[in-house]
């Protein structure tokens, strides 16, 4: 369990962290809360020559209005995004159901976007609420939509000269309630399938609806069909049954030993339901 020799670095900004990027290229690795590249570098599936650390950067750790929406940094605690009161409830929700309390007062919303590991929290809730990944190289910024990020498994459109450096949630328009509900392996707290829900009620009617599914495929997901089944509609019982039915539609399921594909995608279609009808609960 002792991980090959490595450079370490630690720079104080987000340019002195790109610029290593640059520098190094492929041998060079961020560490940022570190939970999961850690433990696979002490097995030695992962062998970085360069490990750049970016706990000293204090300007990539905060949660302000932006915009009518919610700026986060890329080193923005789980704990932080728990206990704020500025962001979506989804999203406070997500990161409170993140493993342990160890784990959520070190690991950050960047590595986990970034590592995007199929059974993570927080990749569901920022598809569900239109969130906006900003990564920063040198002398460059751009920004993708959370839906066209996450790729496949372990795969997203981040390059490897680049930083998650925020994160970015639109405002909610007026009588948008959103929820998040987690299916978790006993032992590991990761999901066996996650669903997050965003419902905008007028008069008693769905007027949009945004559905994030993890979890049960090899990737974040937009249940689509699930979301144009419940517009328009009333969001009575036959209506959510109807349009949850749709969850798993097109995805290729995940199979393994904690689950199986079939009961996955009858997970998927039970959570959607339930975060489907608290979402309109608390809609206002």
């Amino acid at each position: 369990m002792i991980p090959a020799s490595f450079q370490y670095h630690k720079p104080g900004s987000v340019a002195e962290a790109a610029d290593l990027l640059s520098k190094h290229g492929p041998n060079a690795k961020l560490l940022a809360g570190g939970h999961s590249l850690i433990p696979m570098m002490k097995l030695r599936l992962a062998q970085p020559e360069i490990l750049i650390d970016l706990g000293a950067i204090d300007t990539m750790s905060y949660i302000e209005d932006r915009d009518g929406g919610q700026a986060i940094g890329g080193m923005t605690t789980y704990a932080q995004i728990a206990s704020s009161g500025m962001v979506p409830q989804a999203l406070s929700e997500a990161a409170a159901q993140v493993a342990d309390v160890q784990v959520r007062n070190r690991g950050t919303i960047g590595g986990s976007l970034a590592h995007n590991d199929p059974a993570a929290d927080l990749p569901a809730v920022v598809v569900a609420l239109g969130g906006q990944i900003i990564m920063s190289s040198t002398n460059k910024h751009r920004s993708v939509l959370a839906t066209d990020f996450f790729q496949d498994l372990f795969t997203t459109d981040l390059a490897e000269s680049e930083i998650i450096s925020e994160v970015f949630i639109p405002g909610q328009a007026q009588g948008t309630g959103s929820a998040y509900l987690k299916f978790a392996n006993k032992a590991s707290h990761f999901a066996i399938v996650v669903v997050a829900a965003s419902l905008t009620v007028s008069e008693g009617r769905c007027v949009s609806a945004s559905i994030g599914i993890t979890g049960a495929g090899p990737t974040a997901y937009k249940a689509k069909l699930v979301e144009e089944h419940l517009v328009g509609t009333n969001l009575d019982d036959n209506a959510v049954n109807s349009a949850s039915g749709q969850a798993s539609a097109g995805i290729d399921m995940n199979d393994d030993i904690h689950a199986s594909a079939d009961y996955r995608a009858h997970l998927a279609k039970v959570f959607t339901a339930r975060a489907v009808r608290l979402a309109a609960d608390r809609a206002d």
